[in-house]
């Protein structure tokens, strides 16, 4: 199901990574009210957000910090 901005209930307005230094090629983060987590491209707003459980998005986080992901 796709799920765009204007359809999500957000408890928080979407935040940029601190890593961005104000640009426009960033991740930006959205918690729901139901505890979803919103990811989109700063560049492409309009666009729907992928959405992910808080489950997901820990494992993401975990595997990140984990270098799981490192090239």
């Amino acid at each position: 199901m796709m799920t765009t901005q204007t359809e999500l209930d957000l408890a928080r307005p979407f935040t940029k990574s601190s890593y961005s230094n104000g640009g426009d090629n960033c991740v930006e983060v959205a918690v729901t009210h139901d505890g979803l987590v919103a990811l989109r491209h700063s560049r492409h707003p309009e666009q729907p957000p992928q959405i992910y459980t808080p489950d997901e998005w820990i494992a993401f986080l975990a595997g990140a910090k984990d270098g799981e992901f490192d090239l």
